[in-house]
């Protein structure tokens, strides 16, 4: 049984900052890719981030060098350092990752979501 869970919101002033974390926990071989999405009221989910195996990183047009993507291969952890936080970051952050099992098997599990608000 795999688990991702998320940690690291929380209430926050505009400039400020935060990091998210995304642990798997389980029966876990390697992560494939890490992926963050993000949900504001009243809006469909959006794609934040990216991060392959190798390290190769992708980000939304609206991150414009605010977020940084990372992972930590041997904690089965992914990141999301989020900076210079606008009101409209606003939203439920969800973590995606791409994983093999200790079978090989691969599977696609969502983290539970975590709080991030930012407000003065």
């Amino acid at each position: 049984q795999v688990q991702l869970v998320q940690s690291g919101g929380g209430l926050v002033q505009p400039g400020g900052s935060l990091r998210l974390s995304c642990a798997a926990n389980g029966n876990i071989f390697t992560i494939n890719t890490i992926d963050w999405y993000r949900q504001a009221p009243g809006k469909e989910r959006e794609f934040v981030a990216h991060i392959t195996s190798g390290g190769t990183t992708k980000y939304a047009d609206f991150v414009k060098g605010r977020f940084t993507i990372s992972r930590d291969d041997p904690k089965h952890t992914g990141y999301l350092q989020l900076s210079s936080l606008k009101p409209e970051d606003t939203a439920v952050y969800y973590c995606n990752a791409i994983l093999y099992t200790t079978d090989l098997d691969e599977f696609e599990y969502w983290g539970q979501g975590t709080q991030v608000t930012v407000s003065s």
